[in-house]
C-alpha cells in the first residue's frame, strides 16, 4: 500500500469519527510503551493505585496493545467533549463532577466507537479490531498523547490546545496499518501549577503524578470502604468526582459545552438541593441514575459519602 493510500485512509477515519460526533481522533502506531513503563511501574509499586487491584494485573496488555488484539497495527484514538451547557443550581449542593451528569459514558462512545469499526470494515478495507473505552487495559491518555490529540498535564489529564480537557477518550485498536499522526510532544503546562495549588487533598503529589488514595475522585467512586476521617472537611462539598484540578486549569478557561443529546443530565439533579440530596432514598436514587456512571458507586457509597459531607 502506498503512503498516499495509508493517508486517504487516515484522513476518511478521521472524518467519520467526526460525523459520528467525535471531538476529535488521532491514529498512531502500536508499539510497546517504553516511556510510560517505568512511570507505571513505580507507581504501582508505590502503590498509589489504592484499591484499585485490577491496575496491576494485566501490566504486559495495558504496555502493549498486541496482546489485546492479535496483529494489531493502529490506535485510532477519539475525544468526546463532556463539558455541561447547565451546571447543578444550588450553591450549597453536593457536587457531581461534570462527566456523569447524563448516561454511562461507556455505552455512548462504545457504540459510536462500533460504528466507526464497521464503517472502516465496509468502506476502507476488511480489518480485526476492538473499541475500548476506559473498561480494559488500555492507557488511554498515552495513546491519545502519541496520536496528537494533546498532552499530558500536571494533573495528569489528558489536555488539547483545542478543547482543553473536559472530554472523555477511546479508541479502536485494529490490524490495519495506517497513517500515523505526530505525537505531542510539547508541554504547554510550563511553569504553571494552578492544579497542584488547588488540590484540596494535595493528591498531586508531583507534576503528573497522582497518589489516588488522596484523591477526592478516589475516595468517593473507587474506594469501597468508609472516607478515612483525615479526609473530614477537606472533599470540597464533591460527593461523586471531582474537577477542580480541570476547573482551575488555563487551559480550560472558556469550554464549549458538548451536543451530546445523550449526557443531558435529568431535570430534577440540576435543582436538587443539599436538603434534598440527605433525603435521597433508593428510589430516587435508581431514578435519577438510572442510565448514569453513578451506579458504579451505588446508593450506599453515595449515601456515604453525602453523609461524609456534614
Amino acid at each position: 500500500m502506498m503512503n498516499t493510500e495509508k493517508d486517504r485512509y487516515s484522513e476518511r477515519i478521521k472524518a467519520e469519527a467526526k460525523r459520528l460526533g467525535f471531538t476529535d481522533c488521532g491514529i498512531a502506531s502500536v508499539q510497546h510503551l517504553d516511556e510510560e513503563e517505568p512511570r507505571l511501574l513505580k507507581w504501582l509499586e508505590n502503590g498509589m493505585n489504592g484499591q484499585m487491584g485490577y491496575m496491576e494485573r494485566n501490566v504486559e496488555k495495558r504496555l502493549d496493545p498486541g496482546k489485546l488484539v492479535e496483529g494489531a497495527r493502529s490506535v485510532v484514538s477519539v475525544i468526546l467533549n463532556y463539558y455541561p451547557g447547565e451546571k447543578q443550581k444550588a450553591e450549597d449542593a453536593p457536587v457531581i463532577s461534570k462527566y456523569a451528569y447524563g448516561t454511562d459514558y461507556h455505552f455512548v462512545i462504545k457504540d459510536k466507537l462500533k460504528s466507526l469499526l464497521h464503517f472502516i470494515q465496509e468502506e476502507i478495507a476488511p480489518c480485526s479490531g476492538r473499541p475500548f473505552v476506559d473498561s480494559a487495559p488500555v492507557l488511554d491518555r498515552a495513546w491519545a498523547r502519541r496520536a496528537g490529540l494533546g498532552w499530558i498535564g500536571k494533573n495528569s489529564h489528558l489536555i488539547s490546545p483545542k478543547h482543553g480537557s473536559f472530554f472523555f477518550i477511546g479508541e479502536l485498536i485494529i490490524d490495519l496499518e495506517l497513517a500515523y499522526d505526530q505525537p505531542a510532544d510539547t508541554d504547554f503546562c510550563g511553569s504553571c501549577t494552578r492544579c497542584i495549588d488547588a488540590c484540596p487533598t494535595k493528591a498531586i503529589v508531583a507534576p503528573h503524578t497522582i497518589d489516588a488514595r488522596k484523591c477526592i475522585s478516589y475516595l468517593t467512586i473507587e474506594n469501597r470502604d468508609e472516607i478515612p476521617e483525615t479526609f473530614k472537611g477537606q472533599l470540597k462539598d464533591r460527593m461523586y468526582g471531582c474537577d477542580i484540578c480541570q476547573d482551575v486549569c488555563p487551559w480550560n478557561r472558556n469550554p464549549s459545552p458538548h451536543n451530546v443529546e445523550a449526557f443531558i443530565p435529568e431535570p430534577d439533579l440540576l435543582e436538587m438541593t443539599r436538603a434534598d440530596w440527605k433525603d435521597l432514598d433508593r428510589e430516587n436514587f435508581n431514578q435519577l441514575f438510572r442510565k448514569s456512571a453513578v451506579k458504579r458507586a451505588g446508593f450506599k457509597g453515595l449515601r456515604r459519602n453525602i453523609d461524609f459531607l456534614d
